[in-house]
């Protein structure tokens, strides 16, 4: 009977899951700083993978299983030891485009750590991890990619221009040479193999190869992670080349709609073919609001069908259409929503959930959970230097979102701070703290610091919030969820834009502690943290 009933349950279940089932996805699939996607499938499961620069814990892995609804189940990067982003990491620097791939039952991440050592791959049974220390390659270039032949051989594809020559600016482009993954090292001579689908493309990255109908298919991002952006393919019968650019290049770009079109610097994108025959897409790209791309370069997806030029297999992005589209018809796949991260954290694990990010490598642990708080000490290191600052921050995903948190901290020294920030890079964030009898509200913009209010405090227990409307932001304190009042004016959130933070990262927001350069035994404690889209 309890069979019975379960195989009831069961079907009540999927015919529910089937009706409310949308026709349609939404673009971005992934929201916020997602930026140089790649990835694999293994059966009927989906692995995604995305850049993180200085932030750690570095490469981002999320899981699907209908390429719409993602999952963050873990990182490449989460041990001190493992892979250093040192003090003194430079904005934007560290780890730069990731590839991920999946052979005889060991998945591969492979990327560049820019200004830290250079090339290296890490391997491991599951995805969500642990994965194995590095193996680093002295390779040149970035944005290293994997590909085996059907003979099992392995070829590295990385990033450079090897060949000697500089007859046009910024020339760069890809090369091959292949990669004995059981050495961990690059074997036999290295050949270039384009530089871009023009005798004047720039900054040729990013490279992918993959084999369809029996010819060798390079696909390579061209025009830098700008507004000329763009994806090209070229086409082989060997995977050593020659490498010919197809007539239809650029494949997929954004660059010839204008720069009013609300989605920009579309490129570096993977392809993936599902269990059921259908090719997608995945690429960077930023969405324009006002003349700002605040949450920096995003995640999307797009249907891909591969038709016949001249005898090879050419990929048509988003047939019909030639663009991105915010919306239209999902993946024929089964829909398989994912649990949302909860609102309101309130610290009740003994671990930070995935979200939370730190600033290059924490090499001690300077935080504590315990009784349903989170404890952060009170450090030298500031905001505005290249250091692992006591910031625990999770990602800005929405252009209109609310964020605030309760605090209990109880300083009487004026060197002392704590409390809410959004930050995007060194020189660039706002923070609202507490110091001594008084909150201050304190703006970064371009390596230039103002404090735009102060107001008296008085008591330990204070409650901070920020509402963000896009490049505008309201910041307020209270002494209870539902007592807040407004500090300063409305503040100029275009700080953390593109536009004007540059560079590749994206906008963070969440809990801050310094003592300005002084060594401290303060700690300060945050018993929640909300982040919510306001819509």
């Amino acid at each position: 009977m309890k069979k019975i009933l379960k195989v009831m349950l069961l079907l009540v279940a999927t015919q529910i899951i089937a009706q409310t089932a949308p026709e349609t996805f939404e673009n971005p699939i992934l929201s916020g700083f997602y930026p140089d996607p790649s990835i694999c499938r293994v059966g009927d499961d989906y692995y995604m993978v995305n850049s993180s620069f200085e932030w750690f814990p570095g490469m981002p892995i999320h899981h699907s299983k209908d390429l719409v609804n993602w999952e963050l189940i873990g990182y490449g990067i989460t041990r001190p030891n493992q892979v250093e982003l040192p003090k003194g990491l430079k904005d934007s620097r560290g780890i730069y485009a990731v590839t991920i791939r999946h052979h005889d039952g060991v998945f591969y991440l492979i990327t560049t750590c820019v200004n830290c050592d250079g090339n290296f791959y890490v391997t491991a049974k599951n995805p969500a991890g642990p994965w194995s220390d590095p193996v680093w390659l002295g390779s040149r270039g970035i944005d290293p990619s994997l590909f085996w032949d059907d003979d099992g051989k392995c070829y590295y594809v990385g990033h450079a221009n090897i060949s000697g020559l500089n007859d046009w600016p910024d020339k760069n482009g890809a090369w091959i040479q292949e990669l004995d993954t059981k050495q961990g090292k690059l074997i036999g001579q290295a050949k270039q193999i384009t530089h871009g689908h023009a005798a004047n493309a720039r900054w040729t990255e990013g490279p992918h190869i993959y084999k369809k109908d029996g010819k060798y298919l390079l696909l390579v991002a061209e025009g830098g992670t700008g507004f000329q952006h763009s994806v090209t393919m070229h086409h082989s019968d060997s995977v050593w080349g020659p490498y010919v650019p197809f007539h239809s290049n650029p494949v997929m770009s954004h660059r010839q709609l204008g720069k009013d079109f609300p989605v920009h610097s579309v490129g570096h994108a993977d392809l993936i073919e599902t269990q059921n025959n259908e090719w997608w897409a995945v690429m960077l790209g930023k969405r324009k609001k006002e003349d700002f791309s605040l949450l920096a370069r995003e995640t999307f997806l797009t249907p891909v069908k591969f038709e016949s030029e001249e005898g090879y297999p050419l990929p048509v992005f988003n047939p019909g259409i030639g663009h991105l589209s915010f919306e239209q018809k999902r993946p024929n796949l089964p829909w398989s929503p994912v649990k949302k991260v909860e609102e309101k954290d309130e610290f009740v694990n003994s671990e930070l959930g995935l979200e939370w990010n730190f600033l290059r490598t924490p090499y001690s642990k300077w935080y504590t959970l315990e009784k349903g708080s989170l404890t952060i000490d009170v450090r030298p290191e500031v905001l505005d230097s290249l250091v692992n600052p006591s910031l625990i921050v999770r990602r800005i995903q929405h252009h209109k979102f609310e964020a605030s948190t309760k605090m209990v901290f109880n300083s009487k020294k004026s060197n002392e701070q704590a409390g809410l920030v959004v930050y995007r890079n060194s020189t660039n964030h706002i923070q609202l703290v507490k110091e001594k009898n008084e909150l201050v509200l304190i703006a970064t913009k371009k390596g230039n610091r103002k404090e735009m209010a102060r107001v008296p405090f008085k008591g330990k227990e204070v409650y901070f919030k920020i509402e963000g409307d896009n490049i505008r932001a309201t910041f307020s304190y209270g002494t209870s969820e539902n007592d807040y009042k407004t500090i300063g004016d409305t503040q100029d959130l275009s700080i953390v834009s593109d536009e004007v933070a540059g560079g590749f990262s994206g906008p963070f927001v969440g809990m801050y502690a310094t003592s300005n350069g002084v060594k401290s035994k303060s700690k300060a404690n945050f018993d929640w943290f909300i982040y919510k889209e306001n819509k």
